[in-house]
């Protein structure tokens, strides 16, 4: 009976404890982004684009001008404002949230002119010259971990055992560098990265995932989790095509909420939607 017992609080404790995440909408508004690159590369079509992701449950609009993957080509500051100006001015006019995904300084300043309610970075915002400006603007923070460090995704082979520690160092440092600038604390996001911004070994993705709990612990911050169609689920599935693996990146983003993920940046933005709002009503909270 008291074992009983202890697995029934155990799965309380589960009910009790589960929020749901607030969902990020991917715009990708590039020429070669791994899973949909240059279809919503003219404007009319990105903002089409974000207005059925905001119907299927997006909170968030997710917009970037520049790929990131290990074949991506680099774009210049200013091609990426030209990319993303007329849709950041169509979503604030529908009253959308939008969040410009960029590593460029001279991007994220202009996204910061634009008043864009989140600015994410994939190299977690290195360049301390444009701390001043985070520091007098209102937009939160996506500060993202890669092993690269800066630049695009490489294949890097890092230990499973040896991901956790190299990522609580590095927030640790920039944490501690942006509020040292006058960043609030509450205001930064962080994100461990997911792919082969953690390495080529799937088990490395997954060892993350498995520990967010431990990361939110560490900082008291929010987390933010992207693993929508990435190399990782499709290497453990053997899917081929980054568009075949929406039950596997379902099966990933579910986790990651059940283990205190704030934020989920999807493509999929109704599958999400439909999966939390059915995990909500069997954890009681519908």
């Amino acid at each position: 009976m008291s074992c009983l017992h202890t697995k029934q609080e155990a799965a309380e404790d589960r009910t009790k404890s589960f929020e749901s995440p607030l969902i990020l909408g991917i715009v990708n508004i590039t020429e070669d982004s791994f899973s949909d690159g240059g279809r919503y590369l003219v404007a009319d079509a990105a903002i089409a684009h974000a207005e059925l992701l905001a119907e299927g449950g997006a909170d968030i609009i997710d917009l970037g001008a520049a790929a990131s993957n290990v074949a991506s080509k680099e774009v210049a500051p200013q091609t990426e404002i030209e990319r993303l100006a007329p849709v950041v001015e169509a979503l604030h006019a529908g009253g959308k949230k939008v969040s410009v995904d960029t590593f460029s300084t001279k991007v994220q300043s202009w996204a910061l002119s634009q008043n864009v309610a989140y600015l994410n970075d994939i190299q977690g915002f290195p360049d301390a010259k444009i701390y001043p400006e985070l520091a007098e603007s209102n937009a939160k923070l996506i500060v993202m971990h890669s092993v690269q460090g800066r630049g695009r995704a490489t294949q890097i082979d890092v230990p499973p055992q040896d991901i956790l520690d190299r990522i609580l160092r590095f927030f640790e440092r920039r944490i501690h560098a942006l509020t040292t600038a006058g960043i609030a604390r509450e205001r930064i996001i962080l994100d461990p990265g997911m792919g082969f911004f953690l390495g080529s070994n799937p088990e490395t993705s997954l060892t993350v995932l498995r520990n967010l709990p431990k990361i939110k612990e560490t900082f008291g911050l929010k987390i933010l989790v992207g693993v929508s169609r990435k190399s990782f689920l499709r290497k453990i599935t053997k899917k081929q095509s980054p568009t075949a693996s929406l039950a596997a990146t379902l099966a990933a983003e579910l986790f990651a909420a059940e283990n205190k993920a704030d934020y989920i940046r999807t493509h999929n933005t109704d599958a999400l939607f439909d999966a939390l709002t059915v995990l909500r009503a069997a954890t009681g909270q519908a």
